[in-house]
């Protein structure tokens, strides 16, 4: 599937009756080569809303896959940048494929770990993630979001982009409903999990638990990615300052 250097179906089959940890380390070296990878012009614009936010010192991207996020944040920082992911396998795939940068850049350094359990204290400046958050539950996102506020400096951003949802009744509305309808089988009827759904990361929800993690939060429409029919943004940059 996805051309000739993306997985096979029989591949994706495995991977999705794996854990979350084994199914990406088994997928890691064919990741980039599926539309799972972050798009390159949202990439663009994140690095673009972002840049006149700062000036940063050290970044974090949290659940950083391959590294797209890495190299985004290696534009925007002067000191130092850590990719911080589950999967062993997709960590060795960002240290091999991060392109040398075209100029002196900040130090990268690579970071296994659970998300839910972030080991950093007041370390950075900006951090940022990129398309992981479906794999976790609403219960565990105050977890989450404690650590990036505990891993921030005082005056630190955690910001990322998030899509406007489908129009109820569209394709991609009942494409992701049926896709997460189906993971919901699959987890009740195999072990071990593997959590990964799109629809329920919902703004109003995480707007409030970020604010109860300690955040200020601002919405910043990516203009550069257009506007839907009704008029409101296609994307907005989520701005979540630490006071």
């Amino acid at each position: 599937m996805y051309g000739s250097s993306g997985p096979t179906v029989r591949e994706l089959t495995v991977q999705a009756l794996s854990s979350i940890e084994r199914g990406y380390d088994l997928l890691a070296p064919k990741f980039d080569a599926t539309p799972f990878r972050t798009a390159d012009r949202l990439l663009h614009a994140t690095a673009r809303a972002l840049r006149p936010l700062g000036p940063f010192g050290d970044g974090l991207d949290v659940c950083c896959g391959t590294g797209a996020g890495v190299a985004v944040l290696r534009e925007l920082c002067d000191h130092g940048v850590t990719g911080f992911d589950l999967s062993a396998g997709m960590l060795a795939q960002a240290r091999a494929r991060l392109p040398a940068p075209d100029r002196p850049g900040p130090a990268v350094a690579w970071v296994r770990g659970d998300a839910r359990a972030l080991p950093f204290t007041g370390e950075y400046d900006l951090a940022i993630s990129l398309g992981a958050f479906g794999h976790f539950l609403p219960a565990e996102r105050p977890a989450l979001f404690a650590g990036v506020h505990r891993a921030l400096r005082p005056g630190g951003l955690f910001a990322f982009p998030l899509p406007a949802p489908p129009p109820v009744g569209s394709r991609l509305y009942w494409t992701l409903w049926g896709f997460d309808a189906a993971m919901r089988v699959r987890n009740a009827l195999w072990r071990p999990p593997f959590v990964m759904y799109y629809r329920t990361f919902r703004l109003a929800s995480v707007r409030e638990e970020l604010a109860r993690a300690g955040f200020a939060v601002e919405l910043r429409p990516m203009e550069e990615l257009g506007r839907l029919p009704g008029g409101a943004p296609r994307c907005r940059l989520v701005v979540a300052r630490r006071p």
